[in-house]
């Protein structure tokens, strides 16, 4: 994983970028960092890498080739192209790249592969310049043209400049890739994008067009290239089939049910073959993400408790405790695991009288493991639901695997430190989206990201931080297993076939509304982002299966939504979780709480754009 930079311009002008830009840059990958210059005959380019090593030989990059070629590589082949051990991804692909005689050879190459990632590439025979992202947009790449000295910048990160306007930075549309001729582009005195797209099934190329169009940059125009040449994806596409005859209709709206009778709800549901086969797969993605990891231990000294090579952003719910599971599985027992659970501090609450204290409303009637928790403490400013939550989770994962240390990474966050870090690093990193929800869990997931908290150690805290460079995140399952609260109101509102719909623009919006922001937000910290349940493998299987295999939203919540991955869960031995109902990160770790609670989560934030 890396920050890749690159600047098109075609004037002589020399150009001067950002230093907040280089510095957000060179967070992302601490090991190594260069910069290359290519001049043309009428225009000149800089590519610049920050490299995070993460895999066989520290691979400086750019990486130049024996042809001249440039690669920019932030990503990883985890399938798709032979990569052996101890060789360098990037290292391979460049390789390959250099092989290709044709615009189709590419284009199969970089459809062939399995993974994450943002490219650059600068194919010297010809002059042409490549860029774009995978097809889910797993890996940030931002644009953005200033026609005063007709420059092209693409990044992994931009910057906010307060007062500035916000559209100036914009995240290339992971809808294909891109490719500009330079001596046309010289010749013509602008940039002209040539689009090939991703092969989106019951997608047109002209929507696809479209949606790319509403995104580039002023001063620049794009065209489909003129072959009609597309990528292949590696996804088949969602099953769209509607059943004949089950109740369409949601029942049990108001009832509230105790765990006990969730989990015998949940047990009297029989889908033995789906179950083992989402757990074969998901397996083996997290499998991939997870081996043959680099430790942060420079002087080969004895590994302790403290060096873990993987992190879970961990609230003790279904997604995060299913993904700690699996990777027990796939991690040698004597390395430690960190499981990240952030809280923001809440307010003391004001003491009443008894007489005129009113029983509290619960829209969630607080499960069984919350109750019980929550009845034996007094009050803690960051015992907010994730924590508590997470630390039923920890119990469950230390029964399960109890010569494991899991390091239960306590992360607290005051106003004063949210609103600190926000101006000085967070509003950077989550630019160009800027609404309330891109603000809550931007903030929630850089500090749980930085992994800096306490641990608990024979009932007292110590300092720690986590050392793990791959951070695993559940993001992908809700959007895949109808996890949202929006998907009962599609449900009940339009039955299955509008439940489906809203499944399917899930998935196609998911690189331009999560991925990108998370992945600059946790890279911040020289840390990589791996998301297993956006496994091309897991997402073809989930495609594959009818709706209501997924989920069955005539059940009540805490069993209905992400049916599949409840059952999944109770098959691995993770019962109290299994009837945990979803409760979405800026909520359960109170970071809402925080700031004013009457903003939309689709409002613009102030405080974002005025950091």
């Amino acid at each position: 994983m890396c920050g890749i930079f690159c600047v098109l311009t075609l004037s002589s002008a020399p150009f001067e970028w950002d230093k907040t830009v280089y510095e957000h840059l060179r967070r992302r990958g601490p090991n190594s960092s260069q910069d290359v210059p290519v001049k043309g005959a009428c225009y000149q380019c800089l590519f610049s890498a920050h490299v995070l090593h993460m895999r066989g030989f520290l691979t400086p990059q750019p990486i130049q080739d024996s042809a001249g070629n440039i690669l920019l590589w932030n990503g990883e082949v985890f399938e798709g192209l032979p990569v052996k051990p101890g060789e360098n991804d990037t290292a391979v692909v460049s390789q390959r790249l250099m092989s290709c005689n044709s615009s189709s050879e590419i284009l199969a190459l970089l459809s062939a592969i399995h993974g994450p990632w943002g490219f650059v590439y600068y194919q010297k025979a010809g002059e042409y310049l490549w860029f774009g992202r995978d097809y889910f947009g797993r890996r940030s790449l931002l644009w953005k043209f200033d026609a005063e000295v007709k420059a092209l910048t693409l990044t992994s990160v931009g910057a906010h400049v307060s007062g500035h306007d916000q559209s100036n930075w914009q995240e290339v549309p992971a809808a294909g890739v891109y490719r500009i001729d330079l001596k046309a582009a010289t010749e013509a005195g602008s940039v002209s994008f040539e689009i090939y797209p991703w092969d989106h099934a019951g997608n047109s190329i002209s929507s696809c067009i479209e949606a790319i169009l509403e995104s580039v940059p002023s001063g620049c125009n794009a065209v489909m290239n003129q072959s009609g040449l597309k990528l292949t994806s590696l996804v088949c596409p969602l099953n769209m089939s509607i059943p004949e005859s089950i109740n369409e209709t949601e029942i049990h709206t108001n009832s509230h049910f105790s765990g006990k009778e969730l989990e015998e709800l949940l047990a009297s549901k029989e889908q033995m073959y789906e179950v083992d086969h989402l757990i074969a797969v998901l397996s083996d993605a997290v499998r991939r993400r997870v081996q043959a990891l680099p430790l942060r231990v420079q002087d080969h000294s004895p590994l302790t408790p403290d060096d873990a090579s993987v992190a879970v952003l961990f609230s003790g719910g279904i997604d995060s405790m299913i993904l700690a599971a699996l990777a027990d599985r796939h991690i040698p027992a004597h390395q430690s695991i960190d499981l990240l659970n952030v809280a923001f501090k809440l307010q003391e609450p004001r003491k009443q009288n008894k007489s005129a204290k009113k029983p509290p409303k619960h829209k969630n009637k607080p499960t069984d493991s919350e109750r019980d928790v929550a009845d034996s403490r007094t009050f803690s400013p960051f015992d907010v639901p994730d924590r508590i939550t997470g630390k039923a989770g920890l119990k469950e994962l230390q029964n399960m695997n109890p010569e494991r240390t899991w390091n239960f990474v306590e992360i607290n966050i005051s106003q004063e430190e949210l609103q600190k870090m926000r101006l000085e690093r967070i509003s950077h990193l989550v630019h160009p989206l800027c609404t309330v929800l891109d603000d809550s869990i931007g903030c929630a997931v850089w500090f749980a990201a930085r992994g800096t908290g306490y641990i608990m150690e024979d009932d007292s805290q110590r300092p720690f931080t986590s050392s793990a460079k791959v951070i695993l995140t559940g993001i992908g399952a809700d959007e895949q297993l109808a996890g949202y609260s929006r998907h009962r109101v599609r449900f009940k509102t339009s039955g299955h076939e509008g439940l489906i719909q809203e499944l399917a623009m899930e998935l196609g919006r998911i690189s331009s509304r999560n991925l990108g922001r998370d992945d600059r937000v946790i890279a911040d910290h020289g840390k990589e982002a791996r998301f297993p349940y956006l496994d091309e493998d897991v997402v073809s299987y989930l495609n594959s299966l009818p709706v209501w295999k997924k989920a069955d939203l005539s059940l009540p919540r805490g069993v209905g939504e992400k049916l599949l991955l409840r059952l999944t869960a109770k098959q691995l031995g993770l019962s109290k979780s299994a009837i945990l109902p979803k409760r979405a990160m800026q909520f359960g770790s109170r970071i809402a709480k925080m700031e004013d609670t009457h903003e939309k989560a689709s409002d613009k934030c102030t405080r974002l754009l005025t950091g």
